[in-house]
């Protein structure tokens, strides 16, 4: 589906259409979250069903990487031997 246009009520209530609405499982009472990019708004449904998918996308992200806590460790312990301990 693409564009869509819709009317700000003058209490800044809009309209999201049904299609888009079933599409993305908005109900009555479905949190959505709204940020600003630009002059955009963005609006997400902040559905149980999108948070999974936000964690399973995000799942394994930092693994690989360097663990802080060693490199904080291994910080330490030089700066324990310059010092002379």
């Amino acid at each position: 589906m693409g564009t869509v246009y819709t009317t700000v009520s003058s209490k800044g209530q809009l309209v999201i259409p049904a299609e888009m609405r079933e599409a993305l499982g908005i109900e009555p009472g479905t949190r959505v979250a709204i940020r600003r990019e630009g002059h955009d708004l963005i609006l997400s449904p902040a559905t149980r069903q999108r948070a999974r998918q936000i964690i399973k996308e995000l799942c394994g992200m930092t693994a690989g990487g360097p663990s802080m806590a060693d490199e904080l460790i291994a910080e330490r312990r030089e700066d324990d031997k310059k010092a002379g301990w």
